[in-house]
């Protein structure tokens, strides 16, 4: 994703409640691990379970 759009999309992402930090994780196409790497980074540790169960 280009540098500009990932940061708007970082954006939202941070702002955004985890059911929907889990959704915008799971769908977006076109991430590089990089910017994976940084949503992590934003992602809350208490609520780790939940994104490794929407990926199994």
């Amino acid at each position: 994703m280009e540098l500009m759009k990932f940061e708007k999309f970082k954006e939202e992402f941070i702002n955004a409640d985890t059911d929907k930090k889990i959704e915008m994780y799971t769908s977006t196409e076109g991430l590089t691990q990089y910017q994976y790497r940084e949503l992590l980074k934003v992602f809350p540790y208490s609520e780790i379970d939940k994104l490794e169960k929407a990926l199994a």
